[in-house]
């Protein structure tokens, strides 16, 4: 008879994923994890403080950029002029560098509504963080 791994809370689930995230994305300086839904930031590590204004700031702009009234309605046109017809959204990642600083942000697989964002120093290989990213979320199914 197999054992069967016992699950572990949605909590717990999404503090395993930022730990790991912030300890094995290259020169990776913050974690943190984004639902949508609720436009909350639901945990984060990181190696500074920051204000809560800015923490909470986080979560609207992840919003933005992924559900935006735009990017939505270019969502739409893309899946009409494909054909496609299932709720996936059409944006799963997005890099976005600052002058010093390289932010991606990626959709969980599973629930869609839930975005890990990882923040990096600008010299970051963008090719390991997305890989590292991807293995790190592919094996934390929220």
């Amino acid at each position: 008879m197999a054992t069967q791994k016992p699950s572990r809370n949605f909590s717990a689930e999404v503090t395993g994923l930022v730990k790991t995230l912030r300890s094995e994305a290259p020169d990776c300086l913050a974690a943190g994890v984004v639902d949508m839904a609720t436009g909350m930031l639901l945990a984060y590590e990181t190696v500074d403080t920051h204000p809560p204004e800015v923490l909470d700031l986080l979560a609207g702009a992840t919003l933005d950029l992924f559900q935006g009234r735009t990017v939505v309605m270019i969502e739409d046109v893309f899946k009409e002029r494909r054909g496609v017809t299932g709720d996936q959204h059409y944006f799963q990642e997005i890099l976005v560098n600052s002058d010093n600083l390289t932010h991606l942000f990626v959709r969980m697989t599973e629930q869609q509504d839930v975005v890990a964002v990882i923040v990096c120093r600008k010299s970051v290989n963008v090719g390991m963080l997305f890989a590292q990213a991807r293995r790190v979320i592919k094996d934390h199914r929220l």
